[in-house]
């Protein structure tokens, strides 16, 4: 997935907001709370999609090539594709839509509802 469709895909997601930071990423967030980044990490010049995920999630998806946990987000269980084709488009936005889920059933009950998430 390319940083378009991601940005795309995450722009489409209930009450999500998106702020560029910590050098050129592309931060989407719910609630204020970050659930998925975009950015180029390291010495390979393709962009990088991480994000939230389930802890039965985390631990298959961190056994799989070109999927490794999340520089600085590990501890909280988010996991960074290297490759672009590390994940098909279509698992990629499914797990990009739980990660939406995951943060969303974090907010408070008052914030869900402000934000219609309820």
């Amino acid at each position: 997935m390319i940083r378009d469709d991601f940005n795309a895909f995450c722009a489409n997601l209930p009450a999500t907001t998106n702020v560029i930071q910590w050098g050129n990423a592309s931060v989407w967030k719910v609630g204020g709370k970050i659930f998925a980044l975009c950015s180029v990490w390291g010495a390979e010049p393709h962009e990088k999609i991480s994000f939230k995920c389930s802890d039965l999630s985390y631990q298959i998806l961190c056994e799989l090539d070109g999927i490794i946990p999340a520089p600085y987000l590990a501890r909280a269980k988010w996991v960074q594709l290297q490759a672009p084709d590390a994940l098909t488009d279509a698992d990629t936005k499914s797990y990009l839509a739980e990660a939406h889920s995951i943060i969303k059933a974090k907010l408070t009950k008052k914030l869900r509802a402000e934000l219609g998430l309820n």
